[in-house]
């Protein structure tokens, strides 16, 4: 199984019982993205770890190579020096050492082909994150929308559940039959005879104060002219 899919395993059963909890989905996705990037360090430390195996693996590779080599050149001075036991010994150092050699080589190449693998998984756990926190905000977005229409779904089924505009209506009806009422109440107020009385009554006391008002002002006036003319006259005569 590779890193990828351990990771998709492991954050599957975590979201899976985060949901059935009916928890935050912004804490949710916030804590998901936090738990993919500690994992993504612990995948990166074993990755460090296999590319040390590898180059372990090479370097002991390399080291039993030369050895085959180097007694393969003791096996020729030797020879050179007419020491054919000693290049048979050294003939046989040299088998070893490139028995090792080829184990070693054998061991390198499949660790080399695993971290490449896991470089590979490694790149596309990274870019899966990236990705995941790209979204993240988006995802959250969608949830305040999402949770923002439920609550008014919620709150017109309640308002339509308990007749609150029913309620209101029924109020506003109530408050234009009363106007109806206070006017109805009014007109047949002036269509009764004592009502009609008492007011051709008021408007006549008030006709009355002005003309006398008025009577008085001219009265006031005319003797005032009076008193003129009986003064003009009495100049000329003089």
């Amino acid at each position: 199984m590779g890193i990828w899919d351990n990771l998709k395993r492991v954050f599957k059963s975590n979201i899976n019982a985060a949901i059935s909890k009916a928890e935050d989905p912004q804490k949710i996705l916030e804590q998901t993205i936090i738990d993919m990037n500690e994992q993504l360090i612990e995948n990166k430390k074993a990755v460090a770890s296999a590319i040390a195996d590898e180059k372990r693996l090479e370097r002991q590779y390399l080291e039993n190579q030369a050895s085959a080599q180097d007694w393969e050149s003791k096996a020729v001075l030797a020879v050179k020096s007419n020491r054919d036991d000693l290049a048979k010994e050294a003939l046989l150092r040299q088998k070893d050492y490139e028995n090792l050699a080829a184990q070693f080589k054998q061991q390198f190449d499949a660790q080399h082909e695993a971290v490449e693998k896991l470089k590979d998984s490694l790149r596309q756990l990274q870019s899966k994150i990236e990705e995941a926190s790209r979204k993240k905000n988006i995802l959250i977005a969608r949830a305040k929308r999402a949770e923002a229409q439920k609550k008014i779904s919620e709150t017109m089924s309640s308002m339509s559940n308990n007749s609150a505009f029913e309620a209101f209506d029924r109020m506003a009806n109530k408050v234009d039959q009363m106007e109806a009422e206070a006017s109805a109440a009014t007109e047949l107020e002036d269509l009764s005879g004592e009502g009609d009385l008492e007011k051709q009554f008021k408007d006549l006391e008030k006709g009355d104060t002005k003309a006398d008002l008025l009577l008085e002002d001219l009265k006031a006036k005319m003797k005032t002219q009076d008193v003129t003319v009986a003064q003009t006259v009495q100049q000329k005569t003089n």
